[in-house]
């Protein structure tokens, strides 16, 4: 198993590096033709693409040995379950916290904590993401255990997110969509996603295939309603504040 476990790490390796070594090709000549940076500058950033490499490695290895199958083990003790209904709630609360450890999403909410100047602050965004991601994965729980199809919620989702912004400000709606793509991170691809493959193999009735997948769809779309409806509360917030000003 040992040997296994090496040899699947090696080829991650591989992997890695071929995705790494096209951005290394085209920083470099960037930086004999146009960059000219300072040699400790460019120490620094050498530093960072090993750092990333190493990084991305041993994630993806953490990923192949533990996320997927522990998922996958969770979800389907879950759905073998006399009361399986609990996976609902727990599927929430499973999407919630595991949006913190998202990077992307930490990235993002920092991005747009500085650039509003806190107007918009870093900790509310992260409610906001965590509580979509949590209702999507409950969602995606409910409509496994009672074989509702996937189109009952992403039709209706993304029509209510097509006539939200028409009511919401520009900058809530290139954050939404934003905020939809940051989710769909690591953590909710592997983790997750897994558990909701288990839940559909230990469910009667249940397609893997059919019913376990279409949760990252859900989770790209849940996101965007919660930051649209964030701006609409703060857009009407806002507006109350100035008549009040005003009177």
């Amino acid at each position: 198993m040992n040997i296994h476990v090496f040899d699947g790490f090696l080829e991650i390796l591989r992997e890695v590096g071929v995705a790494l070594i096209p951005l290394f090709i085209f920083f470099a000549l960037f930086q004999v033709f146009m960059l000219k940076l300072p040699r400790q500058r460019v120490f620094q950033i050498l530093l960072g693409f090993v750092l990333t490499f190493l990084g991305l490695a041993f994630f993806l290895q953490g990923v192949h040995v533990g996320f997927f199958p522990i998922g996958q083990m969770m979800g389907e003790t879950f759905g073998e379950m006399s009361f399986p209904w609990i996976i609902i709630p727990i599927g929430f609360a499973l999407g919630f916290v595991a949006t913190f450890a998202e990077p992307a999403v930490s990235i993002m909410i920092d991005e747009v904590d500085r650039v509003t100047g806190g107007y918009i602050s870093a900790k509310l965004m992260l409610y906001t993401v965590s509580t979509g991601v949590g209702i999507s994965v409950a969602l995606s729980m409910f409509r496994i255990l009672f074989g509702i199809s996937l189109w009952y919620f992403i039709i209706p989702g993304y029509l209510l997110a097509f006539i939200l912004t028409f009511y919401s400000r520009a900058i809530f709606i290139a954050i939404a969509f934003d905020s939809g793509g940051v989710s769909t991170g690591p953590m909710t691809v592997t983790f997750i996603s897994a558990m909701a493959v288990g839940v559909a193999s230990a469910t009667a009735g249940r397609d893997p295939l059919a019913d376990g997948f279409g949760l990252i769809a859900l989770v790209a779309l849940t996101p965007i309603l919660a930051v649209l409806i964030l701006g609409l509360i703060f857009t009407r917030k806002g507006g109350a504040e100035n008549d009040e000003s005003e009177s």
